[in-house]
């Protein structure tokens, strides 16, 4: 079985998100996999309490570290990114709901295709992977485990994307390193950093890509800080152009539609589930494995 990506969670001052987040990574994880909780001295007592009980009782190879003072988040991620060395990540938003078997199909696209740096999952909030209309915020998914098992049957085609999206995404550790890191000096954002990082290496050759057979939620998109879309179109003054493109286009609506006929024709989750463990299948819930 191959070794799954670590996955970084740069927590936040929003505590009910994080815990939600938690019991979803807890619940859509295979047990084991590393995941390394990052403070940039965000969290505040009743989120550490969170992440205290959390740790205590996880079935995953979990860290959690604080800095003193914050550095800034994207400062603070290219640090964790530095100290993963060349290792896959796999970055999820602080307020996102991963989905069963989310990490182990965005590991599958990365060794489908060595040309692949980063691979996005579709989500309800995701942009240019948003589901089930582009470019809209949708509710968060009533029926999570039912969206995941019709996610897993759709072809796992991996269609271009104009840049990552920021509710989770899996970073190629060797391509990662090519590009020197994210540019802490001009981006105050993950959301505007990860586009960067994304078209510095489209530029290097390398496919920012869909996932169609992983969904992770979240209940709203990612904002950049102030200038800092200033500063993206003038690094890349097509950038804007490009994305209304893309969304007009719409290259993206047969997964779209191949995915909400998936929704609609799933059948009952199987009883006997929680016997086994397959990376691309969903894991047992949290509370089947207590």
């Amino acid at each position: 079985m191959a070794e799954l990506p670590i996955v970084i969670v740069p927590v936040g001052a929003d505590d009910d998100a994080l815990d939600a987040c938690l019991g979803a990574l807890e619940a859509s994880t295979r047990p084991g996999t590393r995941v390394w909780l990052a403070d940039d001295a965000q969290v505040g007592p009743r989120g550490y309490a969170i992440i205290e009980r959390w740790m205590a009782r996880t079935a995953l190879q979990a860290d959690y570290t604080r800095r003193q003072r914050g550095i800034g988040e994207v400062a603070h991620l290219d640090e964790v990114f530095a100290a993963c060395g060349d290792a896959d990540v796999a970055v999820v938003a602080p307020d996102a709901l991963p989905t069963p078997g989310w990490l182990g199909r965005l590991a599958g696209c990365l060794r489908a295709d060595g040309a692949i740096a980063t691979a996005t999952p579709w989500c309800n909030a995701g942009e240019a992977a948003a589901w089930p209309r582009i470019g809209e915020i949708s509710p968060v998914p009533d029926e999570p485990l039912r969206l995941a098992r019709a996610a897993a049957a759709m072809p796992a085609l991996c269609p271009e994307l104009p840049a990552a999206v920021g509710h989770a995404v899996l970073i190629r550790g060797a391509a990662r390193a090519r590009t020197g890191g994210l540019d802490t000096a001009s981006y105050g954002s993950w959301y505007a950093a990860l586009i960067d990082l994304s078209l510095r290496l489209a530029g290097l050759g390398w496919r920012n890509v869909l996932c169609d057979t992983a969904f992770v939620a979240r209940a709203g998109e990612g904002t950049p800080f102030d200038g800092d879309m200033e500063r993206l179109a003038v690094r890349w003054p097509d950038w804007h152009a490009r994305l209304a493109g893309f969304l007009m286009r719409d290259p993206l609506r047969d997964p779209r539609a191949r995915l909400a006929a998936r929704v609609s024709e799933v059948g009952p989750p199987d009883p006997q589930r929680d016997l086994f463990w397959d990376d691309e299948a969903p894991p047992a819930a949290a509370e089947d494995r207590q």
